[in-house]
């Protein structure tokens, strides 16, 4: 006779249980039901480490007035009648039971002796590892599930699957990252190293306090690079190891095969056996075509010998047939091959060329090299398997390759050095590049010269772009010319020079390009920047940014995407600028690009400064802790406290801010910089009375302004002019109204509402209010339509000044959108597409779903028809 154990009476309280509030809730109603007269049964199921016995703790804390009956699943015991069953005074039946008779008396036994137990007080029957329960136990406890509701009888089964029974039924998901990081948060961690232990986890609860547990003290004071991977030895990796020795010797040959080849597709599989994994997805290690977790894959490798898996290995490359797999096929070739074998390294060599995912080609290029029998072409194999695994992201694996690759990897060396750190140190290793590269590989040499001339503006140390000159020359001397990087650093030469109608020519050339290489598309997109062009320079970096994802180049993304903000910011969408800066953050943080991040830090700083969010801006500078002060992140770091101060009314702040960073011999510039933030230049000049301190910086910008042709630069050189000319005066007055004809209709009305505050001010303080009050007017409601209160408070000041006796009265519904937005919603009520919008205005289709969204909120309508029917 099987009986019930003796009860335990268990105390509340625990650990929080984060991501799971849904279960949580589910365990409560489902005790309360019970303690009323009115149980029932719950299936927990979720992939080994989600939190299944977690749970079922839980439900045991919650129910301290409830006997407590526990089961479990052990591995190996499934052969074992009623192993399961929780332990009992009565000896259990010592044989499988043969009849339906005899299973029935098993069963109601078990039932009945759980039934009068409930009389006295509730009963909760927790059931862990429901899955690997011997059948006769389960059935028992099955039957008894199925009969729970109607006595005070709670039943929770927890596994990877569960018995037919009538349950609720709930599906244990990954947690999400912020889940992730309040688990970790509770353990004390946070930041970027918190960051990487959630993207290591993939949302396993276990993973996460594998790697807590794992971490030394350096990791956790950040000293230390975090962990790579979860801990060999940690409980998640024991559990799947577990689960694979108890599956079926032809269940883990195919499983090796599956963790050998993340490509293998569902026709594959069945090929390998469709029966035998079956086994593998009752264990909790597959689903579908793909293991549960990272883990699971570690699990059947480290329980795999080399000879088995360089047998799998040759399986797989007779498996995979056909042109399409080529590569694939020779590195399973390859890794069952003992080097050096020089013909399978040439093979594999010539298939990595045309290998568009970075990750592919770096392992490939790597295995080709180990296969090498001679040492030079061995390091320069490696050297191409680092410059892969740079552009895949991963930094790690390419400093690890660079270390063996010796002088063949030194202009990668100075490209990371370039993204990672000090631009002055970059400078240094890419000139010595230059210099080694010239004799054999000239066409490398003029790429690294093109990266040392953006490490000089970069570091903002513009003398120093002589250095590159004289290299440049040296190979055009020797016949070495590339007419696009040779364009590139002639053009940004005359733009330093400030002789910006010599720039004009090359850059024009450069800005012609039509390439699928991401890298070089970029630099086209700097050229049509330095051009003024920016409709063609943000077509090109959409391009750029799709290439550079679609082949695994994401160590490209922060660049393009930093110059796609510079580009946004020329155009007026201010908004879209800081989505592209922060898209930027998270890729040059996932690569491990400390200097390229900061540098978008320093942007987002500068477009919050805009706003005024004075708060917002200070939050992204205390995100910088630290650089040196040649550095762009902190020159944008000067311009957006000068913002500040020229929304404070600190005038003489933010021109001494702003002269420093305008100094090109200072180092704490860029002439990109320098120049988009010539015009806040030149008003603080204008505010603080010291108007020769700007001259200089204006009439570069008004030579660039003039050679670009592009009305928006155009138009802020000639409010420049203006700020800079008596006030009140007729030049000033003459100036101003060219600004306000130049402003485009269709973008820019930011800068518009700007220069009417501008010109309304300086009105009023020549005594015009009444002149002065039309163009305040507008610039209020300006600045209004752009919700950028702290702008539209100073117009509304200026107002008063001017004898405004109140604020004018919100504009009508109908108005409430800016020209661009007006043309974009005017384009979609005659039945455009958003990718038809983009093309016809030269934005992105992310940029008008943008705007799309805004309008919709600002004319308080839904839907494309009524859209339609408001306009």
């Amino acid at each position: 006779m099987l009986v019930a154990p003796a009860v335990h009476i268990l105390a509340p309280g625990g650990p929080v249980l984060r991501g799971r509030v849904r279960e949580l809730a589910a365990i409560g109603r489902l005790l309360r039901r019970a303690a009323d007269g009115a149980g029932g049964t719950l299936l927990i199921e979720g992939d080994p480490g989600s939190g299944r016995s977690a749970l079922l703790a839980h439900a045991e804390r919650q129910a301290p007035g409830f006997a407590c009956l526990r089961a479990r699943g052990q591995p190996g015991e499934a052969d074992l009648p009623y192993a399961a069953l929780p332990p009992s005074p009565v000896p259990r039946p010592t044989r499988r039971p043969r009849t339906a008779e005899q299973r029935l008396r098993s069963c109601t036994r078990f039932f009945d002796a759980v039934v009068s137990l409930s009389r006295h007080r509730p009963v909760l029957c927790v059931v862990d590892d429901a899955d690997r329960v011997d059948p006769p136990s389960l059935e028992v406890l099955a039957f008894l599930a199925r009969r729970a509701r109607d006595h005070r009888i709670a039943v929770v089964f927890a596994g990877t699957g569960g018995p037919a029974v009538a349950a609720t039924t709930l599906r244990l998901a990954p947690l999400d990252p912020g889940q992730a990081a309040d688990v970790l948060a509770d353990h004390g961690l946070g930041g970027p190293l918190a960051e990487v232990l959630a993207g290591l986890s993939f949302g396993n609860p276990a993973a996460l306090h594998d790697l807590v547990r794992a971490l030394t003290p350096g990791q956790r004071r950040g000293v230390e690079p975090p962990p790579a991977g979860l801990p060999a030895d940690g409980d998640l990796r024991l559990a799947y190891r577990t689960r694979l020795r108890a599956l079926p010797a032809s269940t883990r040959r195919a499983l090796l095969l599956v963790a050998l080849d993340d490509g293998l597709d569902p026709a594959a599989l069945a090929r390998l056996g469709g029966g035998a994994l079956a086994a593998a997805e009752r264990a909790g290690l597959l689903r579908g075509t793909g293991f549960t977790h990272p883990a699971a894959r570690e699990a059947v490798r480290d329980e795999a010998t080399l000879a088995d898996r360089q047998r799998a290995h040759r399986t797989l490359a007779k498996l995979l047939t056909g042109d399409a797999h080529g590569l694939r096929r020779l590195l399973h070739l390859a890794a069952a091959t003992p080097p050096p074998d020089a013909g399978l390294a040439d093979e594999i060599e010539r298939a990595a060329q045309s290998v568009v995912d970075c990750r592919v080609g770096s392992v490939a290029l790597e295995r080709a090299a180990e296969l090498t029998p001679d040492g030079g072409p061995a390091v320069a194999r490696r050297a191409a398997a680092a410059r892969f695994a740079w552009l895949g992201g991963d930094l790690a694996r390419a400093r690890r390759l660079l270390a063996r690759a010796g002088a063949g990897g030194a202009l990668l060396a100075g490209e990371i050095a370039l993204r990672g750190g000090p631009a002055g140190e970059a400078l240094e290793l890419l000139l010595t590049s230059a210099d080694e590269l010239a004799p054999t590989r000239p066409d490398q040499a003029w790429r690294a010269l093109v990266l040392a001339g953006e490490a000089v503006c970069l570091d903002g140390n513009h003398g120093r772009y002589r250095e590159v000159l004289r290299r440049a020359a040296v190979l055009r001397r020797a016949g070495h010319v590339d007419p696009v990087r040779s364009a590139q650093v002639a053009g940004l030469a005359a733009i330093m020079r400030g002789d910006h109608e010599r720039a004009r020519p090359a850059l024009r050339s450069v800005l012609s390009l039509s390439t699928p290489d991401p890298e070089v598309l970029t630099s086209a997109a700097t050229a049509g920047l330095l051009l003024g062009d920016d409709a063609a320079a943000h077509r090109i970096l959409e391009r750029a940014v799709e290439l550079a994802r679609s082949s695994g180049a994401v160590a490209l993304l922060p660049r393009a995407l930093e110059l796609r903000t510079f580009v946004e910011y020329w155009m007026g969408s201010y908004d879209a600028a800081a989505a592209s800066a922060r898209e930027g953050l998270v890729a040059a943080r996932a690569c491990g690009q400390r200097a390229a991040a900061g540098n978008l830090v320093g942007l987002l700083a500068l477009l919050a400064a805009l706003r005024g969010a004075a708060p917002e801006c200070l939050g992204w500078m205390r995100e910088l802790r630290s650089g040196s002060h040649a550095s762009r992140p902190r020159a944008l770091v000067q311009w957006a406290l000068a913002v500040l101060d020229l929304v404070a009314g600190r005038a003489a702040d933010a021109l001494r801010r702003l002269s420093t960073m305008a100094d090109p011999m200072s180092g704490s510039g860029t002439v990109l910089i320098q120049m988009t933030a010539t015009p806040y230049l030149v008003e603080a000049a204008a505010g603080a009375g010291d108007p020769a301190a700007a001259h200089a910086a204006a009439a570069v910008f008004d030579r660039w302004a003039a050679a670009t042709g592009d009305p928006t630069r155009q138009a802020l050189a000639a409010r420049c002019r203006a700020l800079l000319a008596p006030r009140g005066s007729g030049p000033a007055l003459a100036e101003f109204e060219t600004a306000l004809r130049l402003h485009p209709a269709d973008g820019g009305d930011f800068e518009r509402a700007r220069t009417e505050l501008l010109l309304g001010r300086d009105l009023r303080r020549a005594r015009h209010p009444r002149d002065a009050r039309p163009h305040l007017h507008r610039a209020a409601e300006g600045f209004a339509l752009l919700d950028m209160p702290i702008w539209a408070a100073q117009a509304s000041t200026e107002l008063r000044a001017a004898g405004e006796a109140g604020d004018r009265a919100a504009p009508p519904p109908g108005l409430t959108l800016t020209a661009q937005q007006q043309r974009i919603a005017q384009l979609v009520a005659d039945g455009a597409t958003n990718r038809e919008v983009a093309a016809q205005l030269f934005l992105s289709t992310r940029t008008v779903d943008h705007h799309l969204r805004n309008i919709f909120s600002r004319l308080g309508v839904r839907s494309r028809t009524e859209l339609a029917r408001t306009l």
